[in-house]
């Protein structure tokens, strides 16, 4: 046989013996394929035509519905909020977001409160008010100046900004220069209706100093040693302390040494060194409030519910009772009767007190789920950098926001004692919203150097996002886009 016969005959025999789909070759009538061969047909020869499932109509009984149950909305709404609060921006929109609600929803409740004080010192209604709103106008630039700049000039800034807080807190105590508001000699007179508080910004610069001071020690690894630990943080601190308490402020004191505990315990502060420094502080705060009788009678009016007959204990008492009255909702904006002359200090101290009586339950839970949520983005910007320096002023800051708030509406509530300290971005106090608002544009400057942050913002650009939109558009034949 030729050669060309019988590659002919091989190849006739290599198509015969190549299986043809069954479904290709239809089974004479009346004569059904078996199961199995049906099956192989259809998988061999694929789905001719889509078929739905019965009842898949509009709410019909094959219509697939959310599954309840052990995975089902509480456990997916609390996945989907986790995930959420773990996206890069959470932390930047956080901070600035309840920063922004703490201070408009202060300046609303500085004018309801103040009203009646300053018609009784014969001035305009809206007397404190305007002050506050020029000062959160100020704090506003300042916050967004320092939430703009770089980490590197926030630490070269850190010294001068000691130096000049030093100085100034040492002129309060010069005779003609200083002045006495309430007792304390902590003020400078600045002319007109206007006075600054220098001892508010020693809280400031002891965080940016004592952040950089542990940041350049971290990076030569000398933390371990503990007098690289104390020296000269402590010291600096110390004669911080003294400064203020030279003009009677018990209040700041706290807040300063709440601050120094705090860079203390994120550098790694064994326990012993820890408790040996705190151990200190009370030794000396005790001795303090004893030989002053009005620090011993405001330690005496902590948990009472009525004044005693002498008058003692009277901003307290009525403080309980503004926050007795206001109920679920309070009595309406403006209706505080506490601040017709019964509650000292209505619009500075103890405004926690009236905004519970006028909001109620409600605007209080309002104000502390704020605070909240600000200290705690703040623990999670310290948490996540890498940055030293970072690391220790987040967690300043956040000390110092939060170690204020707690003792402020905890002398409120008659938990603590008075120690005179306003709430933080929400009290009247220029001096005070000053600094405050720049440490809150500090985290906010922090929250947006994280390189996920920074990544997100980029993607954000109008520019960056047409570029990317154009990048990923292909042109189709017709010339359309």
């Amino acid at each position: 046989m030729p050669a060309d016969e019988r590659f002919a005959v091989r190849r006739d025999r290599a198509r015969a013996s190549v299986p043809r789909p069954l479904a290709a070759a239809p089974a004479p009538s009346g004569v059904p394929l078996p199961d199995g061969l049906a099956l192989r047909g259809r998988l061999a020869t694929g789905a001719r035509r889509s078929e739905t499932p019965r009842g898949s109509g509009r709410g019909g009984p094959g219509s697939r519905t959310p599954r309840t149950g052990r995975g089902g909305g509480p456990r997916r709404a609390y996945e989907r909020a986790r995930r959420a609060w773990d996206r890069p921006l959470t932390a930047y929109y956080v901070i600035l977001g309840s920063s922004l609600l703490i201070t408009v929803l202060g300046l609303v409740m500085v004018y309801s409160a103040s009203m009646i004080k300053a018609l009784d010192i014969s001035k305009p209604s809206t007397y404190f008010f305007g002050k506050q709103f020029l000062a959160a106008v100020i704090g506003g630039a300042l916050m967004l100046i320092a939430a703009r700049m770089p980490v590197k000039l926030h630490r070269a800034l850190a010294y001068p900004i000691l130096m000049v807080t030093v100085f100034l807190m040492v002129l309060v105590q010069v005779p003609g220069i200083g002045m006495s508001v309430n007792g304390n000699q902590n003020w400078l007179y600045l002319g007109g209706p206007f006075q600054l508080q220098p001892s508010e910004f020693g809280k400031l610069a002891l965080i940016l100093w004592g952040a950089d001071l542990l940041a350049r020690k971290q990076d030569k690894r000398l933390l371990t040693q503990w007098k690289h630990m104390l020296v000269p943080l402590v010291p600096v601190a110390f004669m911080l302390l003294g400064l203020i308490m030279l003009g009677g402020d018990m209040g700041t004191a706290i807040i300063l040494t709440a601050i120094l505990f705090g860079l203390l315990w994120l550098a790694g502060a064994p326990t012993r060194l820890f408790a040996g420094v705190l151990g200190a502080a009370a030794a000396i705060a005790f001795l303090l409030i004893r030989t002053s009788p009005n620090r011993m009678s405001r330690l005496a009016c902590m948990g009472v519910s009525e004044p005693d007959p002498e008058g003692g204990c009277w901003q307290a008492a009525h403080g309980i009772y503004a926050l007795a009255s206001g109920g679920w909702f309070g009595s309406g904006l403006g209706a505080s009767v506490e601040k017709w002359g019964q509650l000292p200090e209505p619009h500075t101290d103890f405004i926690f007190a009236i905004t519970g009586e006028e909001l109620g339950l409600a605007g209080t839970l309002s104000v502390l789920a704020l605070f909240a949520a600000l200290g705690y983005a703040g623990i999670r910007v310290a948490g996540r950098t890498e940055d030293p320096f970072v690391r220790f002023a987040a967690g300043g800051v956040t000390t110092w926001i939060t170690a204020q708030a707690v003792i402020n509406i905890g002398a409120v509530l008659g938990l603590l004692p008075i120690a005179g300290v306003p709430l933080p971005l929400f009290s009247y106090g220029g001096s005070a919203l000053l600094p405050t608002m720049f440490a809150v544009g500090l985290m906010i400057a922090f929250a947006r150097e994280d390189p996920a942050a920074k990544a997100a913002l980029a993607m954000r650009k109008p520019g960056v996002r047409w570029k990317t939109m154009r990048r990923r558009v292909k042109k189709r034949p017709s010339g359309e886009r």
